[in-house]
């Protein structure tokens, strides 16, 4: 393997469990990964199952890969493997390394194949998966799920992550022995206070002088959403003046608008109406415990938000505690219902944190932490041919 240089020398085999599906932070990040490399003169070959309608069209190109739709979560697909047709693929690309995305099959098998050809391979981790089944009474399954994620992980050259707190975790886990960090970004062209709109409000029947809590996710029940409603139940319950706005679709959705009858429902908004969705609320309360970094925070934070989230990975990294927004133990209702109702209850402790949060989201710049991740590429592939010597 000749050995690369420059960004521009890379050949990046990248698998994606679910590259462009459905819309979510993990594959928007793999896809404006991809987008940047093709920039900068990079060759990418993505391999990922794909749908009949996705989200949105990939970026560059995508190979199909085989793969079943997830029972009861017919949105997501598991890739099944790496067939004759995709290896004669991979091999026709020549990658000088492999990525991998998601612990699927596909990726097991990509790993092997990796491993064969003298290649690195890296994986990117973007979610807590092994938080999952604890949102669907089976949290024995957990120290299961982690032992088998280890082995994976452990086979791969090294990892990245999307936080230094969520590092932190997969050392704990020992996950591997190399991990650095693949932030994320925030488009400011999409994000910003600027796009706050009262009309917009007024169309959805907020009056002006109504404190709107908002919320804007996919809307799954491992993002809180139990712990969000049982925290507007308290604030309601103490006569709290607030409006609740909730931006996003998802198979909870239902069950979610039943709980919840008196919030907006703004349903699915994408580009600059997400963006003008989110500077309209006033106070973004996330309580979710399963982000690796949290996109949805950083966007608010943008926006001049202050946020209200739980004490876990990703929005320890991103939330200064007590400055641009509070930090609660997960599922601490009481505790999360006083932090949202000091900011509904006071417009110069909002005003004070969202000019904080918007300072700090300026440290998150797109093209700087794609480019981390190929020189991390890079490293992986000199050290991979220095150890050949």
């Amino acid at each position: 393997m000749q050995l690369p240089t420059r960004t521009s020398d890379l050949r990046v085999a990248l698998f994606s469990g679910n590259y462009n599906m459905v819309t979510d932070g993990a594959n928007k990040a793999l896809n404006r990964l991809v987008g940047y490399l093709l920039a900068q003169g990079a060759q990418v070959r993505v391999y990922s199952p794909t749908v009949e309608n996705p989200a949105f069209p990939p970026t560059g190109d995508l190979v199909s890969v085989p793969s079943f739709a997830i029972p009861g979560r017919a949105e997501y697909r598991i890739a099944t493997g790496l067939p004759a047709s995709v290896r004669r693929d991979l091999a026709e690309f020549a990658p000088n390394i492999v990525h991998v995305s998601s612990p699927d099959p596909t990726a097991h098998r990509a790993v092997t194949w990796a491993r064969e050809q003298g290649l690195p391979a890296l994986a990117s981790v973007h979610t807590r998966f092994d938080t999952y089944p604890r949102y669907y009474n089976m949290a024995w399954v957990e120290p299961l799920l982690t032992a088998i994620l280890r082995r994976f992980y452990r086979r791969c050259d090294a990892l990245v992550a999307p936080s230094e707190s969520f590092a932190q975790v997969l050392r704990d886990q020992r996950m591997n022995y190399d991990i650095s960090l693949w932030s994320r970004g925030v488009d400011r062209h999409i994000f910003d206070a600027s796009r706050r709109d009262m009309a917009w409000r007024r169309s959805l029947g907020i009056a002006d002088d109504e404190v709107v809590v908002g919320l804007f996710s996919r809307l799954v029940m491992e993002k809180g959403l139990d712990v969000f409603s049982d925290t507007i139940d308290e604030l309601n319950g103490k006569g709290v003046k607030h409006r609740v706005l909730i931006v996003g679709d998802g198979p909870a959705r239902e069950w979610f608008e039943a709980r919840l009858p008196n919030a907006v429902f703004a349903g699915y908004q994408a580009g600059t109406d997400l963006g003008r969705a989110v500077a309209s609320m006033d106070v973004l309360f996330f309580p979710s415990v399963t982000e690796t970094f949290g996109n949805v925070t950083l966007e608010a934070m943008a926006c001049s938000l202050p946020v209200v989230c739980a004490e876990a990975t990703g929005s320890e990294s991103l939330v200064d505690n007590g400055v641009s927004g509070r930090l609660i133990p997960p599922g601490r209702i009481h505790a999360f219902a006083e932090a949202v109702r000091a900011y509904v209850e006071s417009p110069e402790l909002r005003a004070a944190h969202g000019a904080a949060g918007e300072a700090r989201s300026r440290d998150f710049s797109w093209d700087r932490i794609n480019q981390s991740v190929a020189d991390t590429y890079l490293r992986l592939i000199r050290q991979k041919v220095a150890g050949r010597k």
